[in-house]
């Protein structure tokens, strides 16, 4: 019994040395190393939009009787790209043009009437001036002058009720007029004309289809206004500025990096996603650009001679400018906050102070880990 009992003693000694062993023999850790000529960019997901794009139709309803473009077609400005049936409207163009001649008839008699009236005002006035100097002079009637007086502010007023039915009919055909060129507008509006230089990016109707005001027709784009829209997470929104540059990534060409510049940042953030929007014009990439087509961007937003970059898995309670990192000094673990600056798009942040003197930031953590255990750094080179 007493070996059993030494035996056990043994063993139990070793176990609890090997346990000790473990526990304090050094671990190996993996630590964040300074570099040069480090670029700092942000990662953002898009896709090929156009700033300049318009579904275009018809601003008055009829059957379609003639397409002149099709998808991928370059039209000009002011080409023709489609007609509707005119024979309706037509009609009304002749009416309206009946009826301003019709105006046009009833103003010359109109005219012709007050001629007529201010003749005869001229002959009442002649003969009312002789059979009033006649009156002074006792040889005509008093009750002659007064009739003589009479006809001329009859004629008078006739000549002043014809110069009015005049001015009426004259306004009525200024409305005639106008008519007629609405009418004719409204002709004009069977064409569709292309409003710009342009790419068609999708035809939507075909001969025969009766469409209404405002229905689609094409789809066209300005291909000099192509450029990339791209979501960029808020917490790396704040180093975009206008004038970057970045590079662009293409689904369809994965193997090729085109070059592009931010034109515009989105003053509104999505609310829900949590992202801003901006805008890359493309200086070298290939045609014809597709719309919608997914793109990635990754923007410069600075550049640093020397930094020491850490990833952001390697910070706790990191809240975009303080955080906690393991640090290996003196051959010890232990934990301190630090600052942080700009990130990347590898999931890096820059470390801008808080490190004390000789320390290194532990970026892969093993397990069993706490302060004050021994480390051994491991060689990354």
């Amino acid at each position: 019994m007493r070996r059993i009992w030494i035996y056990a003693l043994v063993a139990v000694v070793a176990i609890g040395a090997g346990v000790v062993f473990l526990r304090t023999r050094p671990v190996s850790v993996t630590v964040a190393q300074p570099e040069n000529d480090v670029a700092l960019r942000i990662y953002g997901l898009g896709s090929v939009e156009a700033r300049v794009l318009s579904r275009v139709g018809f601003e008055v309803g009829a059957t379609l009787t003639t397409l002149s473009a099709d998808a991928g077609d370059h039209v000009s400005k002011g080409q023709e790209l489609a007609t509707l049936h005119p024979a309706e409207q037509e009609a009304r163009v002749a009416r309206a043009h009946a009826v301003l001649d019709a105006n046009a008839a009833n103003l010359a008699k109109a005219a012709a009437a007050v001629d007529a009236t201010r003749v005869m005002l001229a002959q009442r006035t002649a003969a009312n001036v002789r059979q009033q100097n006649l009156a002074k002079q006792n040889i005509a009637s008093v009750q002659r002058a007064e009739e003589t007086q009479r006809d001329e502010d009859v004629a008078r007023a006739d000549l002043a009720v014809a110069e009015a039915e005049q001015a009426v009919i004259k306004a009525q055909g200024e409305d005639a007029a106008a008519a007629l060129r609405l009418e004719q507008t409204l002709l004009a509006n069977h064409r569709l004309i292309a409003p710009y230089d342009a790419i068609v990016v999708a035809r939507d109707a075909e001969v025969g289809t009766v469409v209404k005001a405002g229905d689609t027709i094409f789809t066209l784009i300005d291909p000099t206004t192509v450029w990339i829209q791209a979501y960029i997470d808020e917490e790396r929104a704040g180093q975009l500025a206008l004038g970057q540059s970045g590079t662009i990534r293409l689904r369809s060409k994965p193997a090729s990096d085109f070059h592009g510049t931010i034109a515009r940042i989105g003053l509104e953030s999505d609310r829900v996603n949590e992202e801003r929007q901006v805008w890359l014009t493309c200086s070298d990439c290939p045609q014809p650009m597709y719309l919608g087509e997914q793109a990635d961007v990754r923007i410069t937003t600075g550049h640093r001679d020397s930094a020491l970059m850490v990833p952001e898995i390697a910070i706790s309670g990191f809240d975009g400018h303080l955080g906690r990192v393991w640090l290996a000094q003196d051959g010890k673990l232990s934990q301190a906050e630090l600052t942080f600056g700009a990130r990347d798009d590898m999931g890096r942040v820059e470390v801008t102070g808080g490190l004390p003197d000789g320390a290194k930031i532990v970026i892969t953590l093993p397990k069993g880990a706490s302060e004050g255990r021994a480390v051994r750094i491991e060689d990354t080179k």
